[in-house]
């Protein structure tokens, strides 16, 4: 059975979290044992709303299979912002598979399914809609993340030593904040920065100058969530070219600046 957890995922992803905690109920759970070389964690969402609420979430370089609308749905990286709109009472559940880890599962490039969503028989071969009522129809979450897990075990998760590799580099990335350019990245992994702009298309399903930049955006999120901050150093800390650079890109990806959306959370 999949037990609560922490620190797994990236909880600064969820945009204006203090009034998304007081309208909707989020968890987070780590996979069983069988299933933990490739997922990350399961999440949970459940609403119960007298007026509708526009969630919205900075999207991570990961693919999530959730329970939605009847089917389960890969969700390929998507570039645009990512806004999903909750009414009356409901709930889905999602799988966030560990970045490079759904290229073995999916057994063709990544970057095919990049900015779209599409029904898992689709992409896996196995159908997806008893799993998917049976999550959706459920009230407890530890009772549909073992329907979902039966799903994807029912579908194979095969192991790719490139994959292993990949995800490595993805964590490297998330972690070290001294990467602030892809090239910086292909050079502590060993490698050509196409070969290894090549990898990250196939395994991961967008280049890797798009990750470095997105860790940085949802360190730019974090910080606005901490409460004062100073963004002038921020910009420094981060190798933005200044300050006027990192509001540019912050609001590209959230819809406001860091000053004006630290006011508004």
């Amino acid at each position: 059975m999949a037990g609560h957890m922490k620190g797994k995922g990236y909880p600064d992803a969820i945009v204006r979290p203090v009034t998304a905690a007081r309208t909707i109920t989020t968890e987070r759970f780590a996979p069983s044992a069988a299933l933990e070389g490739h997922l990350d964690y399961h999440w949970y969402v459940g609403w119960d709303l007298e007026q509708p609420h526009d969630q919205q979430v900075i999207p991570q370089p990961r693919i999530h299979i959730a329970a939605e609308e009847g089917r389960l749905l890969v969700h390929g990286i998507g570039r645009k912002p990512f806004l999903r709109r909750l009414t009356g009472r409901g709930h889905t559940l999602g799988a966030s598979f560990l970045p490079g880890l759904f290229r073995p599962v999916l057994g063709s490039p990544v970057s095919a399914i990049t900015d779209q969503v599409v029904p898992a028989e689709e992409l896996l071969g196995v159908d997806d809609r008893p799993a998917a009522d049976r999550i959706l129809s459920s009230e407890t979450p530890a009772d549909m993340v073992a329907v979902l897990e039966s799903y994807l075990l029912e579908v194979g998760l095969p192991t790719d030593p490139v994959a292993e590799d990949v995800r490595r580099w993805m964590a490297l990335a998330e972690t070290d904040r001294s990467i602030t350019r892809a090239e910086q990245l292909a050079e502590r992994a060993g490698l050509s920065l196409r070969s290894l702009q090549r990898l990250f298309s196939e395994y991961v399903g967008i280049g890797p100058k798009w990750v470095v930049q997105r860790f940085r955006v949802l360190e730019v999120a974090a910080r606005a969530h901490s409460g004062h901050v100073d963004w002038a150093a921020v910009a420094a800390e981060l190798d933005f070219s200044d300050q006027a650079h990192l509001v540019r890109t912050f609001r590209e990806v959230v819809g406001a600046p860091p000053a004006t959306y630290a006011k508004d959370l």
